[in-house]
């Protein structure tokens, strides 16, 4: 499981948000602050693998209080969560080493596509070893937003159906065909053929194809 602290001045913005990551698969909240100076009381009896954090604080900004963190050699990972949206602040939050920046207001569908992008990064820190540029590219674009399906699907879709079809090619060990992710998905093919179609375009879903001896290529998927 991977532990999270909220930190919201506002108690029911806060509860909101907890509710949100408590819904997410992997994830718990270990505690609530609405202050830093109770968010850093907090981590020191209750580590944590990462802080969502507000940047509008009662006693200090949250850019401060992740100097306050590095400070102390605190290397938790923060992604912030408030309405600051100048690009002052956003660059700051960079500087900073904030993994992401979340403006709000958000709907759960963008916290949880930060969410498991972090779960994907998690994973891959955790396997240690060596890496390649193809994995480098990886790893620093993984809370950009390729890792999810997108928040604004086209009228039709459904992002139910369009989290079948991610969790089918995640979870692949090889590129798929459209029969294969239907068949697993649970859906039609057709159905199937149109998400991979949106998601290829989208750049979450990459296309190769497969030569046989003879006939047209097969098309293969597998996740970006």
């Amino acid at each position: 499981m991977i532990d999270v602290l909220v930190v919201d001045d506002d108690v029911r913005v806060a509860e909101i948000n907890a509710a949100y990551v408590a819904k997410v698969a992997g994830f718990r909240v270990s505690c609530i602050a609405h202050t830093a100076a109770e968010a850093l009381t907090a981590l020191e009896t209750h580590p944590v693998d990462l802080i969502l954090l507000d940047h509008y604080l009662p006693d200090e900004t949250g850019l401060h209080m992740v100097g306050d963190l590095r400070r102390r050699g605190l290397l938790t990972d923060v992604i912030m969560v408030t309405a600051a949206r100048d690009i002052a602040t956003v660059q700051a939050a960079m500087r900073h080493g904030a993994l992401q920046y979340l403006v709000k207001p958000f709907t759960f569908a963008g916290l949880r596509s930060k969410l498991e992008g972090y779960a994907a990064l998690h994973r891959t820190f955790e396997g240690g070893g060596q890496a390649e540029q193809s994995e480098v590219d990886r790893i620093f674009g993984a809370l950009g937003g390729a890792g999810a399906v997108p928040a604004e699907l086209p009228k039709g879709h459904s992002t139910a159906t369009a989290d079948r079809v991610r969790s089918v090619l995640r979870s692949a060990e090889a590129p798929l065909s459209a029969q294969e992710v239907a068949v697993q998905a649970g859906l039609s093919r057709q159905t199937a053929q149109r998400y991979l179609k949106l998601l290829e375009r989208t750049g979450r879903v990459r296309l190769t194809l497969r030569y046989g001896e003879t006939g047209r290529p097969e098309h293969r998927y597998e996740w970006a």
